[in-house]
């Protein structure tokens, strides 16, 4: 019998990659599709349409926790005219819960039409679902660099006003909770990161070519040990 769903997990250098992997697979009970270290989240999204084959598919971050309860045939197809579907993930350092790390269910098709925007996924043809349910937890927090790259990223996006259409006091509340402070390993970092971050959504908003920068990772790395030293290859 052929699987409804594909699953593919999208990893570039999360320390902990490999056992998430795993984990996804142990409790998909399914093969795990993996694309590692592809350049360009653009690039890394469109080829994740090409190595499924399932019209829609699960897609995973790789330093997504999924929880040990959730349960690939209770999953619902994507309804007509939704191209995501975006289940929600817990914070370990902030407390956040909502879709920032999430799984989803995505269309390949949609995928193949995928146009621009700085959070890439937003820019996908037809309509975004976000599902009340928890799916699990993004373990951002896996080294010094993965938290300050987390926060930094979020908060410029935040800032610069979410592709998504959040309104604007969601996501002033959401920045309040990612620079006030936080616990667990490295939340200092990601503390860190999310000032900066929106920082320099204000520096960008003068010259908007700028926010591109958030998808290159080598652009990412170097503004963090600019700042940071050399704790971007400590785990």
């Amino acid at each position: 019998m052929t699987a409804l769903f594909d699953a593919v997990m999208l990893s570039y250098d999360e320390p902990l990659a490999d056992k998430l992997h795993a984990r996804l697979q142990r409790i998909l009970g399914t093969p795990v599709k993996r694309l590692h270290g592809v350049h360009g989240m653009r690039r890394a999204y469109r080829l994740a349409a090409e190595v499924v084959e399932t019209e829609q598919f699960l897609l995973a971050d790789g330093d997504f926790v999924l929880a040990t309860e959730f349960a690939l045939p209770a999953v619902e197809p994507l309804a007509e005219g939704v191209s995501m579907r975006v289940w929600r993930a817990r914070n370990p350092l902030n407390g956040l819960i909502y879709g920032y790390g999430g799984l989803k269910l995505i269309r390949r098709s949609a995928l193949r039409e995928l146009g621009d925007a700085v959070d890439v996924l937003a820019a996908l043809p037809g309509r975004c679902e976000f599902t009340a349910d928890i799916a699990g937890t993004t373990r951002i927090n896996q080294s010094p660099y993965h938290a300050w790259k987390a926060g930094f990223r979020e908060c410029a996006m935040l800032a610069r006003g979410s592709e998504y259409g959040m309104d604007d006091a969601e996501a002033a509340e959401r920045i309040d909770a990612w620079t006030a402070g936080g616990d667990g390993e490295f939340a200092e970092f990601a503390v860190s990161g999310a000032r900066e971050g929106v920082a320099f959504a204000h520096e960008a908003a003068r010259h908007p070519a700028l926010f591109d920068k958030l998808n290159d990772p080598a652009w990412l790395s170097q503004r963090f040990t600019g700042g940071h030293g050399e704790q971007a290859i400590a785990g």
